[in-house]
């Protein structure tokens, strides 16, 4: 496949990966500038030239995706036999630079509830670079959810009469937000994602009065008290206590984005050897 759809399957997949871009060529070379790949952990996908030039791009976009970095780097390569390389020789002559972008995974948030708080926050963070699912089990409500697509999020509304199957198919490190019209479907939720262990923020609707029956309820249940404390209730920023749907909304909204932004820091500017990393 092109790049391009390579792209749009990694980001539907939520895989990183990394845009390897020819951007600039003095005298000969295997591809034009404007020439493009995509790198992930697994595959590669259309071509900047073979060889040891593309070998060598290859292997360091994968060292990026392995260190997690999100900084943009250039690599200058001189294709020529006099040139030591770890791929094979190129003798085009010519000068190449390429940049490599690490394109990260978009974030995944599922927000099971799609009631009068749910299609709130939906409508917040629809307008973010996001897998935005949101889940429920009354139709009428997915219906509405469906509402929230076309904008900058990839946003998916599933009706879920069983919405922990749905839980359970998540990607590792999604944030998830429990808040549905049921406080049994809320408990069923709560239980399935400390099953898993592997899930981002994990926050859940509610009174501090609510929290503390539910806590006792799924330690009974088996759950060490410490993976239980790993649960938010209530939810979103503490000093803003309005009850209304809108503001809980903004509340946990920028709770969540603020724990985002904190993932997403870069690690700053690094030396990797012959590579020059950009401001």
């Amino acid at each position: 496949m092109d790049w391009l759809e390579a792209l749009r399957r990694s980001r539907t997949d939520g895989r990183d990966a990394v845009l390897v871009t020819v951007v600039t060529v003095r005298g000969h070379a295997p591809r034009d500038a404007g020439a493009k790949m995509v790198v992930t952990a697994e595959d590669c996908h259309d071509s900047i030239g073979g060889g040891n030039l593309e070998a060598t791009a290859v292997g360091r976009a994968r060292e990026i995706l392995a260190a997690g970095s999100r900084a943009p780097e250039t690599m200058e390569m001189t294709l020529n036999e006099r040139v030591t390389t770890r791929h094979g020789r190129q003798c085009c002559g010519g000068v190449v630079t390429v940049l490599l972008e690490p394109l990260p995974a978009r974030p995944t948030v599922a927000i099971f509830g799609a009631g009068h708080v749910g299609l709130e926050l939906g409508r917040i963070l629809a307008r973010h670079p996001l897998a935005l699912r949101l889940v429920d089990s009354r139709p009428g409500q997915v219906r509405a959810a469906q509402a929230l697509a076309g904008q900058v999020a990839d946003v998916r509304a599933d009706h879920a009469p069983a919405p922990e199957t749905v839980l359970a198919a998540l990607p590792g490190g999604a944030h998830v937000y429990v808040m549905t019209h049921d406080h049994a479907e809320d408990m069923v939720l709560c239980d399935a994602a400390l099953r898993r262990g592997d899930l981002g923020t994990v926050g859940l609707i509610g009174s501090s009065a609510k929290w503390a029956r539910f806590r006792k309820r799924l330690v009974e249940g088996g759950h060490e008290p410490a993976a239980v404390d790993t649960v938010t209730c209530p939810i979103g920023l503490p000093a803003l206590v309005g009850k209304s749907p809108a503001v809980i909304a903004v509340s946990v909204a920028a709770d969540l984005l603020l724990r985002l932004e904190a993932d997403a820091a870069p690690a700053g500017p690094h030396d990797v050897g012959d590579l020059a990393v950009l401001p």
